[in-house]
């Protein structure tokens, strides 16, 4: 640890002299420790003057370049075979870079939304894991979040980490598992880059110019990034500048003596709404409340209820609390001396920075507390704007990553490409399951534009969504069925690979905390997909179904060795089967001479079934002879729930 700090130290120290002095640099993923990809050409690349001669060696190889009038430069290594560690050394006119630690072995670059940034330290068996985790093959990047309106030349402040006990803890948890096993299987070094952000949209990491394909976007075609927006990076700090440092501040609002002239009226509790629909900020609202003459100089407490995100609340121009958890109700003692007999005014600074902002619990959550007394503080509030996004451009809720397209492919993504990787892990889709229909094209367009950006048909492989939400008592459509679906039809594109995990959901928690086996299942279609291993890439897949009376038999691919169920039984859960009226009933399936035959009585003419076709179909059973799960499938393709 005290190693990496000192390295850590040694670049930003280079850093802060290459402002001062335009020295040589590299950008962040390039730093000691890390991976570089192995039999592949290894570009390098970095600022310095321009016109500056910059030379670098790496395992008995010297390239020199010179950059260009932006001061950029960039290099090519040839191909080299797994093994290190090695320094790297990169030297201008004025000063050298060393990196050392290097090894040279497969990265993997893992993205996706919250299920994908889950730590370690919040897995199921990540507490046993962690402590266990030191393994100088396996080294670790974590890609700071950001957003950018324009395409990003660095990933921030970050640097590759050994991985062990320290740098294993906070990283992704399906992708440290996912290294640990090829790293056991290749014996070969692994890097992992982590790229995650939660509760993401598939469209904030595509590139703008892909995004054209996409029919969300393509009226944009032919402007910037910005140009659509409407605003800049610049005005995105300008907005955060005035959310840490509110002007209502200086002016007092806060006050009882300020003016109230110009305020609205709102009722409350409700999030505000109407001019204020669409905007993020800080809205101050203010209330005055008579008080008798046993209450002046009292302890109190005032409750508020939940608050959408952030408060500060004042009383009588005291403040009395403030807190920055969106969820938590709010309570607040006041201290003796700061209620009054008669009025007291009640202000509060809400700061909303995502989704709907204001007081929005239920009306006897929100009261004062007095001696045993409570005044009700549910109905009409002065309410006024003292930041809002509007001023800065927005022209919709909020700057944060799902706002528009690319926001984070720019700031997260593209600073990587160029680097070398085997391939990409992505666990993602959650947030687009109530557009699920639309996923079948975003999903292999965000696919194709990464590997276009690298110029490399690279493995791209992913997790299916695992099962959410209560049982369905009977058979019902589902968005979350039509999500996999998606992500099955994306499976025909070349050097893919899905990870199904159905069996291992929670139903009540949208983050399932068993990633190891995730993170497993992804590596046993990695040594299928990226290395070729005779390993079955998949579960059984569905191929044909045949009608035979009133039975309707369905024919698989992928079966190895034979088709099975997870506990050894003749009966397979989940089918069901509908007739002509698209009236889906639950079915009884057997698994005969490898293929499954699904029936049920009170069906006589059967057309389609179904299986798994379900928010939560954690029962479902099917399996082949590597004991991989069936992905959950339909037979028809009557129009569902997202279909536009």
């Amino acid at each position: 640890m005290k190693k990496q700090l000192r390295q850590l130290a040694t670049i930003v120290a280079l850093f802060s002299a290459v402002v001062v002095e335009a020295e040589v640099q590299l950008p962040n993923i390039f730093s000691s420790n890390m991976v570089l990809q192995r039999d592949k050409a290894i570009t390098v690349w970095g600022t310095a003057d321009s016109g500056e001669k910059v030379a670098v060696k790496f395992n008995g190889k010297r390239v020199t370049a010179v950059a260009d009038q932006n001061g950029q430069w960039k290099v090519t290594l040839p191909a080299m075979p797994h093994g290190g560690p090695f320094a790297l050394e990169v030297t201008g006119k004025d000063n050298a870079v060393i990196l050392d630690n290097v090894l040279i072995g497969d990265v993997w670059l893992c993205s996706g939304q919250s299920n994908m940034e889950f730590g370690l330290n919040s897995a199921l068996t990540g507490e046993e894991e962690i402590p266990r985790s030191g393994n100088e093959m396996i080294r670790l990047f974590t890609v700071p979040k950001v957003i950018h309106t324009q395409e990003q030349y660095d990933a921030g402040e970050a640097m590759w980490w050994v991985c062990g006990p320290e740098s294993s803890a906070g990283f992704s948890a399906v992708g440290y598992f996912f290294g640990k096993r090829l790293q056991e299987k290749l014996d070969v070094p692994i890097g992992l880059i982590n790229s995650s952000w939660g509760g993401t949209d598939i469209e904030t990491w595509t590139s703008w110019e892909a995004s054209m394909q996409n029919s969300e976007y393509a009226g944009f075609s032919g402007r910037s990034l910005e140009e659509a927006l409407g605003y800049t990076m610049e005005d995105v700090r300008r907005f955060n500048a005035d959310l840490k440092n509110d002007p209502a501040i200086k002016d007092k609002w806060y006050d009882p003596a300020s003016s109230v002239e110009g305020w609205k009226q709102m009722e409350v509790p409700k999030t505000w709404d109407g001019a204020w629909g669409q905007e993020d900020g800080i809205i101050w609202f203010r209330k005055t409340i008579e008080l008798p003459a046993d209450a002046a100089g009292a302890a109190g407490v005032i409750h508020l209820g939940p608050i959408d995100d952030e408060d500060v609340t004042w009383i009588n121009g005291e403040r009395v609390g403030s807190m920055g958890f969106w969820m938590a109700e709010r309570t607040y003692e006041i201290k003796p001396g700061i209620l009054k007999a008669g009025e007291n005014h009640i202000v509060v600074q809400i700061t909303d920075t995502a989704g709907a902002g204001g007081m929005y619990g239920q009306a006897d959550q929100l009261f004062l507390e007095v001696k045993g007394s409570i005044y009700p503080l549910a109905g009409m509030w002065a309410c006024k704007p003292s930041v809002l996004s509007s001023s800065y451009g927005f022209q919709t809720r909020g700057n944060g990553p799902n706002s528009f397209a690319s926001l984070l492919y720019n700031g997260m993504i593209h600073p990587l490409v160029g680097y070398g990787i085997t391939g990409v892990i992505w666990y993602q889709g959650e947030n687009n399951a109530g557009d699920a229909f639309r996923y079948r094209t975003l999903f292999p367009n965000m696919i194709n534009d990464w590997r276009n950006q690298w110029g490399d048909e690279f493995p791209f492989l992913w997790v299916q969504l695992a099962s959410f939400m209560a049982e369905a008592e009977l058979p019902k459509e589902s968005e979350w069925a039509e999500l996999r679906e998606a992500q099955n039809m994306t499976l025909h594109l070349p050097k893919t690979g899905q990870a199904v995990i159905t069996d291992i959901g929670e139903a009540f928690d949208i983050h399932p905390r068993n990633k190891r086996d995730v993170g497993l299942r992804l590596a046993h279609a990695a040594l299928k997909v990226a290395y070729g291993q005779d390993v079955l890439p998949s579960g059984p897949v569905f191929e044909h179904m045949e009608l035979q009376g009133e039975r309707i038999i369905l024919t698989f691919s992928r079966i190895g060795n034979g088709l099975s169920t997870l506990d050894g039984g003749p009966e397979v859960k989940g089918f069901a089967i509908a007739g002509e009226d698209q009236h889906f009933v639950w079915a009884d399936a057997q698994i005969r001479d490898n293929q499954v035959e699904v029936f049920c009585d009170a069906i006589k003419t059967p057309v389609a079934v179904r299986y798994g076709w379900a928010d939560n179909p954690i029962q479902i059973n099917l399996i082949n002879s590597d004991g991989l799960l069936a992905s959950p499938f339909r037979t028809d393709s009557w129009k569902g729930l997202t279909e536009k």
